[in-house]
């Protein structure tokens, strides 16, 4: 009798491994009743939307591509870049701190993480926008000496750089918390490992510790930067003519709102999918529960009863 078996798999007769063959499923009735009322629901609301006048799909098609709409969205691109790499290399300092074990640069960075995280982005936003009221000078120089330079908060701390301070502290935030869960998911056999082979705290969160924890840190990371760039229509209230305020200045002079938030909306749906589409392929390259079945199994015939590989 021979069986063949592929690397990676089970003995199977006649070459064929049952891990690889479709799986078929019986489709129940009201899996098609679900599929009938699903569309009919959905095409019911697509020809409302489509025939009702009220919408302006004219006066949307005119400002989707206009010149202010399309400024506003590469200063929100610029926003959500800046912020994510910001907020990501702070968020890495911190989460390297909270996993201190000297206990007041652990509970510093705790108190970030709860400061931040426990308070609306809206009221952090709106806080720095205002911080020449608490500190109207700030001072740099060497403490107790006449040495330093004086810096005129309210002209440093513009509308832009406000947004790009309140979002960037916000995400360090979160994304430290991210980054610690990374660093829990590493076994302590590799720490220990490390350890043992004489590494320095550097080296060894460089080329042991980081190294592992991205697997689970850069799909969370996906999810963050599309919250981002949604996040960044906040920093509208600070009037800084990102997308969603270049819209409001735009119905502000011609009181089409509605077709205006629709525009809005429209790119912030497009820039969510294109951002969507990588973080789907991260998310399976570096998912853990993913499947990886070989391409090619090389195939090994065994002649029983010796069952001797040729």
């Amino acid at each position: 009798m021979v069986q063949t078996i592929s690397n990676g798999s089970k003995p199977t007769m006649n070459g064929i491994d049952p891990a690889l063959k479709p799986r078929l499923r019986r489709r129940s009735t009201f899996e098609y009743v679900a599929w009938v009322v699903s569309i009919l629901f959905g095409a019911g609301i697509l020809f409302s939307v489509s025939t009702n006048p009220n919408f302006k799909w004219d006066v949307v098609a005119k400002y989707f591509t206009h010149e202010s709409i399309l400024r506003g969205l590469m200063l929100t691109i610029f926003l959500t870049v800046a912020s994510m790499v910001l907020g990501t290399l702070l968020g890495l300092v911190i989460a390297i701190m909270r996993s201190s074990s000297i206990k007041p640069i652990a509970a510093t960075a705790g108190a970030f993480i709860t400061l931040f995280r426990g308070t609306p982005v809206l009221v952090q936003l709106i806080f720095w926008f205002n911080i020449s009221a608490l500190y109207p000078n700030l001072t740099i120089g060497i403490p107790f000496t006449d040495i330093g330079t004086a810096i005129d908060t309210n002209a440093l701390m513009g509308p832009i750089t406000a947004a790009l301070v309140g979002l960037t502290l916000n995400e360090a935030a979160y994304m430290a918390e991210i980054i610690r869960g990374g660093f829990s998911s590493v076994g302590k056999g590799q720490i220990e490992a490390a350890d043992s082979l004489g590494m320095s705290a550097a080296t060894k969160m460089r080329k042991i510790i980081i190294p592992q924890a991205m697997p689970s840190i850069i799909p969370a990371t996906g999810n963050q930067v599309i919250g981002m760039f949604k996040e960044t229509s906040l920093v509208s209230v600070l009037g800084v003519a990102e997308l969603l305020q270049s819209a409001q200045l735009i119905y502000a002079r011609t009181y089409e709102t509605i077709p205006l938030l629709i525009v809005a909306s429209l790119w912030y749906l497009v820039m969510t999918l294109v951002l969507s589409y990588p973080q789907s392929k991260l998310e399976q390259k570096y998912s853990h529960t993913s499947a990886r079945v070989p391409r090619k199994s090389r195939k090994v015939v065994l002649t029983a009863p010796e069952g001797i590989a040729r």
